[in-house]
């Protein structure tokens, strides 16, 4: 068994009442499993939301933590998706300083990540950024340079992609030998 941190998505669809996200956590902190990220919000459902954690820890205690979520009575439905074909985005809202001078260039650095400025003000500009870790990681670095103030994230949340063929479920990878997709980085959105 290798050593070091295992890493899974999780998605499940609890009950929308108080209580829910302590007996969660409490799981996972009696199976020794750190909680990365969590990104919670309703759902489609009134009386319910979905939940997207990123877990780590060790392999034996990371490895059946959705079968261990589902056994909870709030809990509907949970998923481990860490290997399914999936879509994940991350949201993050950056502060950082700016005066009128520099205003034009941050927008310029903006505009080559396809950043949505949500406020501007006389010496701070915030932005919207919706993609992969890396993708805000590199953002939030060339904006040192002026000063970040501050920096929110959602932490990941996640879907499973639909399907692409007839006879396929969703989140299922096609056997197909003529797709182009690849991803190199574990980190990157799956976005094609």
């Amino acid at each position: 068994m290798s050593q070091g941190i295992h890493r899974r998505t999780i998605i499940a669809l609890v009950h929308d009442k108080p209580g829910v996200l302590a007996r969660i956590s409490g799981l996972f902190r009696r199976r020794g499993v750190n909680i990365e990220s969590l990104a919670v919000g309703h759902s489609e459902q009134i009386g319910f939301s979905r939940m997207t954690f990123v877990v780590g820890g060790a392999e034996n205690s990371v490895q059946n933590i959705s079968s261990q979520l589902n056994k909870l009575i709030d809990v509907v439905d949970a998923s481990d998706i860490s290997d399914k074909n999936i879509v994940w985005r991350e949201l993050a809202l950056i502060k950082a300083k700016c005066n009128q001078s520099q205003r034009v260039e941050i927008l310029e650095l903006s505009r080559v990540f396809r950043v949505n400025v949500v406020d501007v003000g006389i010496n701070n500009i915030t932005f919207e950024l919706a993609g992969g870790k890396s993708k805000i990681d590199s953002f939030v670095e060339l904006l040192d340079q002026y000063g970040v103030l501050e920096v929110m994230r959602t932490g990941r949340i996640a879907t499973l992609r639909g399907a692409t063929k007839i006879g396929i479920n969703d989140g299922e990878f096609s056997l197909s030998e003529e797709s182009d997709i690849y991803i190199s980085d574990s980190d990157a959105s799956g976005s094609v």
